[in-house]
Parts: C-alpha cells; sequence; structure tokens
C-alpha cells in the first residue's frame, strides 16, 4: 500500500511539474507579445522614447497622460526625422522605443536586429499643402505650386513627408524646385509660419496643430490619397527600460492612445 501511494504521488507530483512547464512556456510567450491595453503596475524609471518629428504634440500629451497614470515614470522624447532616429539607433543611441513616420526608416533598424518583435502600425497620415492663414497665393492644388514667384518648402526625399511628396508630385505629373529642403515636417512647416515660403507639403496633422493652427491653413489635394503614410511604433533591442517600453507602446495602442491621435488628425491603420 504503502509503495502504491508512494508511485502515485510521484505520478502527481510529475503532471504538476508537466503543467508547470506549459504554463511558463505560454507566460514567455504573452510577454513577447505587442501589448494592447495600458497598464499602471511597477512601471518606474525613465521611458526614452525615438519619435517622428509629426509626432511631437500628440506624443507630449500621451506623454503626459502616461505619467500621470505611473507616477513612477518619466517619459522623455527625441523628436527628429524618422531617418535621422533610426541611424542614431542603430548607432547605439540610448532608446527604449521607437515610433517611424514610415515603414522604410522602422525596416532600417529592424534589419539591423534593433527591434523587438514585429513593428506595430498605429496610425497613418495624409499630406496637405500648408499655406499661411488667408492662403495669398490663392493656392487649390499641387499645379498652383509651379506658378511664377511661388515659393515651395518640402521635405528631403529621404525624410517620410519628403517619399510622400515626391510620390505625390509624381502621380500629379507636377515638376518643382523647391527653394529649401528640411530634415523633417517641422522644419518645412515653419517655414510657412515664418513667411519665408508661400507653401509647404505637411501631414494635415502638423498643419491642424494647435501650434500653427493660427498661422497656417492646409489644403487638401486629391493626389494626396496615393501617399499615405503608416506609422509604425516597437520596443528598441536592449532597451534600457524594457518594462517601461512595453507599457508606453501598449497605451499608445490603447483606447487612450488612439483618442489622442484621432483628435491630432491621424488616421487609423
Amino acid at each position: 500500500m504503502r509503495r502504491a501511494a508512494l508511485a502515485a504521488f510521484t505520478v502527481f507530483a510529475v503532471g504538476l511539474a508537466g503543467l508547470a512547464g506549459c504554463s511558463d512556456k505560454t507566460d514567455t510567450s504573452n510577454q513577447s507579445a505587442t501589448p494592447t491595453t495600458p497598464t499602471s503596475k511597477g512601471v518606474t524609471g525613465t521611458v526614452t522614447v525615438f519619435a517622428a518629428a509629426s509626432l511631437t504634440e500628440s506624443f507630449n500629451k500621451i506623454g503626459k497622460d502616461f505619467e500621470a497614470a505611473n507616477p513612477g515614470a518619466k517619459v522623455t522624447f527625441n523628436f527628429a526625422g524618422s531617418s535621422a532616429l533610426a541611424t542614431q539607433i542603430n548607432q547605439g543611441a540610448p532608446a527604449d522605443v521607437f515610433a517611424s513616420a514610415a515603414p522604410a526608416n522602422m525596416k532600417t533598424v529592424t534589419d539591423a536586429g534593433n527591434g523587438v518583435g514585429t513593428a506595430t502600425t498605429f496610425v497613418k497620415n495624409q499630406l496637405v499643402i500648408a499655406v499661411p492663414k488667408g492662403n495669398p497665393k490663392g493656392v487649390k492644388g499641387l499645379s498652383d505650386l509651379t506658378k511664377p514667384g511661388v515659393k515651395v518648402a518640402l521635405c528631403a526625399e529621404q525624410v517620410p513627408c519628403g517619399a510622400a511628396a515626391k510620390k505625390a508630385l509624381d502621380a500629379a505629373s507636377v515638376k518643382l524646385t523647391p527653394v529649401t529642403l528640411e530634415q523633417d515636417v517641422k522644419g518645412a512647416l515653419s517655414k510657412v509660419k515664418l513667411g519665408e515660403v508661400d507653401a509647404a507639403l505637411v501631414y494635415r496633422t502638423d498643419a491642424k496643430a494647435t501650434t500653427a493652427a493660427a498661422d497656417v491653413e492646409g489644403i487638401e489635394f486629391p493626389e494626396s490619397a496615393g501617399a499615405i503614410n503608416d506609422y509604425p511604433i516597437i520596443v528598441v533591442k536592449n532597451a534600457p527600460n524594457a518594462a517601461g517600453a512595453q507599457a508606453f507602446v501598449a497605451w499608445v495602442l490603447s483606447d487612450k492612445g488612439k483618442s489622442v491621435l484621432s483628435d491630432a488628425g491621424f488616421q487609423a491603420p
């Protein structure tokens, strides 16, 4: 009887061990998956986010909301052109999260093995023609940008807004020579705000931003529909604050994050 009881106990213990092993495997796969809901459990320390310049206003708001929900956390941002950010990450700059304005720049990072898992597209963005308030040059479409005396700013082609602008201009068979090529969309927009150019191709969200609304208006044009940019986000490999990075990405993908982005004019993916 005692031997039978011992044998039964051994079988039971082995069974529990097997179940525990299965549970561990499941937990590991869940940890590697991209979170989809915000969390405030155990998030502390600084979360460093490298983000496309066009996300400035939205991510600053999201960052404050995230900090309010996580008193032990601090979000810091590095906003710039996505191509420059990708280069910095691949050169070893300490970053926890990368949010790009185009898949091509994200691919630069993931191809180098510097992303965790698969990047998630969280929003889309579309171009408009930014003009000074009142539209003094009477710009109605891309062809108007080639008229004599109209000075135009574009983003450089390696920057997502520049690549999108080229695609839209090619679709419209419009060839123009910009007076300046900027390294991010905020640079192009600032030229309009300062009165240095008569128009610029920027994202709809930038023309709509409160920092620009008093001085700039956005002119919609049909060719922009064929040059919409996807925005992917990912946790950076060897992130100094991996837990904070996962939590921040989850917040961006949550209803709270989506609401901020939608209010700014971003489109759902």
